[in-house]
């Protein structure tokens, strides 16, 4: 077997090494990591639905009702009522025909891919997507072909010169490491023109953005019949566990008979499901947490400009301060943790080399005082 121990040495030389920190009770605005008390500025839980008291209820219920493990796949004896529920709510809440639920979002992205596309044709991808959407290109053996960040006429070059029998355009809705916004629109110009199916990963838009967090479609005001594919997850905004897909008829019909992450895996917990379905009941009745997480990041990028912190162009929760230097973003990162402060230094290959930084995410229940807390340590750690 070949010998590990020289590129594990390698990644701590480099200031690339990870390493995992033992969370001892549930998400919040404050937890307990590593023993320590700290303020969580680095969580997708952005509604502060994972701790919910009525979705923990209805997690329980239903563990009660359907016990605990699912037992099966979907196709054999593992698709209870809570999940066929959950997507035709989710089809209902997003506005589209149908919908489909995976176990994450990564078996979501690399289940539509491995399943409609093969060698004979292209995906065209963002240069900044998430890993999901990369590997799921590669693993359909399809030609991968990127474009500039957020550059639609780099876009349209490339679908231009594309000859490919199915083509495929695929984006971050809500881009996870810098938090700016796709042009929904100019991309389903495009594929319109060039005959390309166009597909959008609306995990970190979905139940944050748009009216009542319907997602990044509906705050962009485009309408799903130009989406041909549609992917959200449901461990952020929502607060549970997984993925779906939404889209046609004959979209989901295709993927239950042919995405080999559907057919192959275990489906969720139902308790995840019923879970999910009462999180969402929440996301219409309890408007006030948008509308706490859109005051929380007005305040913070009021704050960050007012000190010169090298903030990304974010409306979003994610609020990245660029550092550059690995070394220098993990140190800051380390010592706001020692201060009562949580927030994850990224760094290559996750982002681009010479980009490390700090990876800032807001909640709906921080308070301007957590916020400005925040801003003041993290000037001592800069300067």
């Amino acid at each position: 077997m070949k010998d590990l121990k020289p590129y594990l040495l390698q990644r701590k030389q480099q200031n690339l090494y990870r390493s995992r920190k033992i969370l001892q009770g549930p998400q919040g605005r404050k937890i307990t990591l590593n023993n320590q008390h700290v303020l969580n500025f680095c969580s997708n839980d952005y509604l502060g639905l994972a701790n919910h008291s009525e979705v923990k209820k209805a997690f329980i219920r239903a563990t009660q009702h359907y016990g605990v493990g699912s037992g099966a796949a979907h196709l054999v004896n593992g698709h209870t009522q809570a999940h066929h529920a959950l997507e035709e709510e989710l089809a209902s809440f997003c506005n589209f025909p149908r919908c489909l639920l995976f176990s994450t979002g990564y078996m979501a992205n690399l289940g539509v891919a491995q399943s409609l596309y093969s060698k004979n044709d292209s995906i065209i991808e963002d240069k900044l997507n998430h890993a999901s959407l990369l590997d799921a290109a590669n693993i359909s053996n399809s030609q991968l072909i990127r474009f500039r960040h957020k550059d639609y006429d780099h876009l349209a070059n490339k679908l231009r010169g594309c000859e490919a029998r199915e083509k495929l355009v695929s984006s971050d809705s809500v881009f996870s490491m810098d938090g700016d916004e796709a042009n929904i629109q100019l991309m389903a110009s495009h594929c319109q023109t060039h005959n390309a199916r166009l597909m959008l990963d609306d995990a970190h838009g979905f139940g944050v953005l748009g009216k009542e967090g319907r997602g990044s479609l509906n705050h962009q005001q485009i309408n799903p019949k130009d989406i041909s594919i549609y992917m959200a997850t449901l461990g952020k905004a929502l607060g549970t566990a997984g993925a779906f897909i939404a889209g046609s008829e004959e979209l989901i019909e295709t993927l239950i008979q042919t995405a080999r992450c559907y057919i192959y895996t275990t489906a969720m917990p139902a308790a995840i499901a019923e879970a999910t379905r009462t999180s969402l009941q929440l996301l219409i009745k309890e408007n006030w947490r948008q509308q706490a997480l859109i005051n929380n990041i007005h305040y913070f990028k009021t704050l960050a400009r007012q000190t010169e912190l090298n903030l990304l162009e974010s409306n979003t929760p994610i609020q990245p301060i660029i550092i550059g230097d690995s070394k220098k973003a993990n140190d800051i990162s380390q010592r706001l943790l020692t201060q009562g402060f949580h927030i994850a230094a990224i760094r290559p290959p996750t982002v681009p080399e010479n980009t490390a930084r700090l990876r800032i995410t807001l909640r709906a229940d921080h308070t301007e005082a957590d916020i400005e807390q925040l801003i003041d340590e993290i000037i001592k750690a800069l300067y």
